[in-house]
């Protein structure tokens, strides 16, 4: 499993591309020749850049989904509801889809922004505004998500 490493600024230009930064790009080295999964988030404003390889696992857990049962099927069709295929060319831009573009609100400012084994690509004032909105709760949620009882008695 890749994990990135960094928040990362760039600008997108009237096309919608933008250049990946240079350590990012280091980084996505070994997905490069496989390409990406581009895809709108379930949870915010923006999208999301799985590798293939991890797109290719998160497809394996929702194949396993009984598609006889209404919410599986829904869900799948809400998770890949305008996925797309993408490449990062020769010159190290991606493109991004004018109906990305739309969900996720994306101008001239992006951040790209890793998130473990994936990356996300956000408008810079959204994201911003994401940071600031999870700051005050920050603590109390990261003592729910990581502060379960030491299983080796490290904290």
């Amino acid at each position: 499993m890749n994990s990135f490493i960094g928040t990362y600024e760039c600008k997108a230009d009237a096309k919608g591309r933008l250049m990946i930064p240079a350590m990012l790009k280091k980084q996505l080295s070994s997905a490069l020749q496989d390409g990406f999964v581009l895809k709108r988030a379930v949870f915010q404003p923006c999208l999301e850049l799985y590798p293939m390889s991890e797109w290719n696992k998160m497809m394996e857990k929702i194949n396993k989904l009984n598609r006889f049962k209404k919410k599986n099927n829904d869900f799948i069709r809400r998770f890949t509801a305008g996925v797309k295929i993408v490449e990062v060319d020769s010159t190290g831009r991606l493109l991004i889809p004018k109906d990305l573009i739309g969900f996720s609100g994306i101008s001239k400012q992006v951040v790209l922004a890793s998130a473990v084994n994936i990356l996300e690509i956000w408008d810079k004032d959204k994201y911003e505004q994401a940071i600031d909105d999870a700051a005050s709760d920050f603590a109390d949620l990261a003592e729910e998500v990581m502060g379960q009882d030491d299983e080796d008695g490290l904290s």
